[in-house]
C-alpha cells in the first residue's frame, strides 16, 4: 500500500489512529461506507411505505410521517451518544449495536398492527441509523487519514450513502412489488444484518491525536457550547434535516397525488441518490480547496430554487426527475463540509461526538419536516405550504452559514 501511504491514505503510527493493529485506511474507509449504505439506504426507502402502509392499517398518511419523525429524532438524540461511545472504544460496536436495532425496528414494521408499533418501530430504526449512518462513521474515517484529506475521506462515505441510497431504491421497490411491502421488510432486516460482518473493520480503540493537548468529554462539550459558529453551524444543520427528510418521507405520496405512475417516485429518489453521489465528490473536493462556510451557504441558496419548481413548474415525470437530481447534488453535499468545520474547530479526538450534537439540530428539523408534511397535507390536502416552508429556511441558512468563523478554537491551557 504504498501509494496509499504516499497520499495521505495511511497515517503514520499513533496520528489519531486506533490503538493496536488495524487495517489500512482505504479498507476503515471502504466499510465505512458500505456500512453507511446499508443503513442510510434503508433509512431512505421508508417513504416507500408511507402510502401501502397507511392504507393497509387504515390510519392517515400523518401516523406513518409521525413514525418516520420519531426515527429521525431518535437517531439525533442518540447521535451524540454513539459518537461518544465511537471516539472511546471504536466505531464497530456503534455500527453492531446500529445493526441490531435497524433489525429490530423493520421487524416490528412487519408486525405493526396499530400506530404504536409504527410508533415503536420508528424508535428502533431511528437507534439503528444512529449507530450505522455517517454520523457514527465520520470519526473512523477522518482519524484514519491526514488532516488534510479529512473532507475528502468522510465524501467518500457519503458517496457510500448515495450509493446506497441509489440501490435500495429499486431494489425495495422490486421486493415490495413481487412479494408485497410486509415480507419486502424481512428481507431488508437481513441486509442490515451484513452490517454486523463489516463492524469488525471498523473496531478499535482511537488514539490521542498528538500535540493535543488532552481534553475530557465535558471540557469538549462546554468548549464547543462558547464557540457561535459551533450554533450557527447546527442551525444551518437543521435547516438540511428539514429540508431531506420532508422530501425523501413525502414525494412518493406527492407523485401519486399529481396522478404520475409509482415508478416516478422510486426513480425521482433514485435520482437523489445519482446526484448525491455527484454532489457529496464534490463537497469534499471544494473542502480541499475554498472555505468550507462558503460551500455551505451556496448549497442552501441553491436549494431555494429547487423548491420553488415545485410550486412555479409543471409537474410532469421530467420536472419531477430533473428537479430530484439536482437536489441530490445539493443532499448529503451538506456532510463533509459540516463535519469538516466541526474538525476544523475541535479536531478529531471528540469529532464524531460533537457531530453528533451538530446532528441532533439536523434530526429536530427532520423529525419538523417529515411531521408537519403529513400534518399539513391531512389538513390542507397539498404540500405547496410545505414547499413555501423550504424556500424560507434555505435563504435562512444560507445567511447562517456565511459568517462562520472558520478556524481552530484556540487552547491556551490543557482543559480540565
Amino acid at each position: 500500500m504504498t501509494s496509499a501511504t504516499t497520499n495521505g491514505l495511511q497515517p503514520k503510527t499513533g496520528s489519531g489512529g486506533m490503538v493496536g493493529a488495524r487495517p489500512p485506511a482505504w479498507v476503515i474507509i471502504l466499510a465505512a461506507a458500505t456500512i453507511t449504505a446499508i443503513g442510510m439506504g434503508i433509512r431512505q426507502v421508508m417513504g416507500l411505505y408511507l402510502k401501502p402502509v397507511s392504507e393497509t392499517l387504515h390510519l392517515g398518511r400523518e401516523v406513518f410521517a409521525l413514525a418516520i419523525a420519531i426515527a429521525n429524532l431518535v437517531w439525533g438524540i442518540a447521535a451524540p451518544i454513539t459518537g461518544a461511545v465511537s471516539d472511546s472504544f471504536g466505531s464497530g460496536r456503534v455500527a453492531a449495536f446500529g445493526s441490531l436495532m435497524t433489525l429490530g425496528g423493520l421487524l416490528t414494521m412487519y408486525f405493526a398492527q396499530t400506530e404504536m408499533h409504527l410508533f415503536a418501530s420508528g424508535v428502533l430504526l431511528g437507534l439503528g441509523v444512529a449507530g450505522c449512518g455517517v454520523n457514527a462513521m465520520v470519526g473512523a474515517v477522518a482519524r484514519s487519514v491526514a488532516p488534510a484529506l479529512r473532507t475528502r475521506a468522510i465524501a467518500m462515505v457519503g458517496m457510500g450513502s448515495g450509493v446506497g441510497i441509489l440501490v435500495a431504491m429499486p431494489y425495495t421497490h422490486v421486493l415490495m412489488s413481487s412479494l408485497g411491502w410486509q415480507t419486502s421488510l424481512l428481507v431488508l432486516a437481513a441486509s442490515a444484518a451484513f452490517i454486523l460482518i463489516l463492524a469488525v473493520l471498523v473496531r478499535g480503540q482511537p488514539a490521542a491525536e498528538p500535540d493535543a493537548l488532552p481534553q475530557s468529554l465535558f471540557a469538549a462539550v462546554g468548549e464547543a457550547a462558547r464557540y457561535p459558529s459551533f450554533w450557527l453551524l447546527n442551525a444551518g444543520f437543521f435547516v438540511c434535516g428539514f429540508h431531506v427528510v420532508f422530501y425523501g418521507t413525502h414525494v412518493p405520496a406527492y407523485v401519486a397525488d399529481k396522478g404520475l405512475e409509482p415508478w416516478v417516485g422510486v426513480a425521482a429518489l433514485t435520482m437523489v441518490g445519482i446526484g448525491n453521489l455527484v454532489g457529496t465528490y464534490l463537497a469534499g473536493e471544494w473542502g480541499r480547496r475554498w472555505p468550507q462556510r462558503y460551500g455551505l451557504a451556496l448549497i442552501y441558496f441553491a436549494r431555494v430554487f429547487v423548491f420553488l419548481g415545485f410550486l412555479v413548474l409543471p409537474i410532469n415525470p421530467t420536472t419531477i426527475l430533473v428537479l430530484s437530481f439536482i437536489l441530490g447534488v445539493l443532499w448529503l453535499s451538506t456532510v463533509p463540509l459540516t463535519s469538516g468545520l466541526v474538525a476544523t474547530f475541535f479536531g478529531a479526538r471528540w469529532m464524531t461526538m460533537l457531530y453528533g450534537f451538530v446532528f441532533f439540530s439536523h434530526q429536530v428539523g427532520a423529525f419538523l419536516g417529515a411531521w408537519l408534511g403529513g400534518y399539513l397535507f391531512d389538513r390542507l390536502g397539498s404540500y405547496n405550504a410545505m414547499w413555501w416552508i423550504s424556500v424560507g429556511l434555505g435563504l435562512a441558512a444560507a445567511a447562517l452559514s456565511w459568517p462562520i468563523r472558520e478556524q481552530p478554537v484556540v487552547r491556551t491551557a490543557t482543559p480540565s
